[in-house]
């Protein structure tokens, strides 16, 4: 059975578990190292260490804590499952985590709009239409898809700024703080991915 933990109140389910104050600076990295061989214990350490930040990112994209802990487990179920995968060179362990999280939310939000649409498509399709609504709709469909062709790329490090900066809606000192960088740096690599992004998508400056 995949070790996933409870989220009531962040507290660890296994008896004798360290208390909070001996676990504030566990090293990521390694615990995902862990995780990857199947260590269970270290997995228990990785959610421990990141359920709060986890969760509180879920909560920002879906806004309602009930689906923000679902999109946490399951989150924290494919970290489990992929862990193996972490690679230190391509970023901290943190961004990784989060960027993981992150695609969860998003695909929650996703399945909820889909929902809605299909409940309220009788009522839409006996709607008038005007054509600049329709030619709206679509013009946002293309540039949807010309940004995400677009974050393909960047570089995995400026990609992972922006991600948290702009789809996750943390500040730049929040940024910083997740992805263990200066504030400085976190700046450096969001304004170098925007500038990449607006020269790969041929915006005007």
């Amino acid at each position: 059975m995949d070790p996933i933990r409870p989220m009531a109140d962040g507290a660890p389910s296994q008896e004798g578990a360290p208390s909070a104050p001996e676990q504030l600076a566990p090293d990521l990295a390694e615990l995902l190292k862990a995780c990857g061989k199947g260590d269970e214990a270290a997995f228990a350490q990785l959610y421990d260490a990141t359920a709060p930040r986890v969760v509180g990112l879920a909560v920002r994209v879906v806004r309602d804590p009930a689906q923000a802990e679902e999109v946490a487990q399951e989150a924290f179920l494919d970290i489990w499952k992929t862990s193996g995968r972490f690679d230190p060179g391509k970023g901290s362990p943190l961004g990784w985590l989060l960027t993981i999280v992150h695609r969860k939310a998003v695909d929650r939000v996703r399945s909820a709009e889909a929902s809605t649409r299909r409940d309220t498509s009788y009522h839409q399709q006996n709607q008038p239409v005007e054509h600049d609504s329709t030619a709206e709709a679509a013009t946002a469909s293309l540039e949807a898809r010309r940004v995400r062709g677009a974050l393909r790329s960047l570089t995995p490090v400026q990609r992972e700024a922006l991600e948290l900066a702009y789809f996750g809606g943390y500040t730049h000192t929040e940024v910083a703080t997740m992805l263990e960088l200066p504030v400085g740096t976190a700046k450096t690599r969001i304004r170098d991915g925007l500038i990449r992004l607006r020269d790969t998508m041929g915006v005007g400056s």
